[in-house]
């Protein structure tokens, strides 16, 4: 691998971590009005059909990891 190669592919990976921290920043207020609190999630329509399930189903999960406690039903 050239330095050329290593030096491209650190910088993708801080242009990654510096996104991740952006969208973590910019959750944060969030994160802290619904700590604790229960969330009522509506599980249906166009959220059910492609790769759509597998995003959905992680969101759920960092919800329950950042504090909120999410009920999911299903319409």
């Amino acid at each position: 691998m050239s330095v050329h190669d290593e030096t491209t592919r650190d910088l993708r990976n801080l242009a990654r971590w510096r996104q991740t921290a952006r969208v973590l920043v910019e959750a944060l207020p969030f994160i802290l009005a619904y700590d604790n609190k229960t969330i009522v999630v509506k599980y249906g329509g166009h959220a059910m059909h492609d790769g759509v399930p597998t995003e959905f189903a992680q969101d759920v999960v960092l919800m329950k990891q950042t504090g909120i406690n999410p009920v999911v039903v299903k319409s």
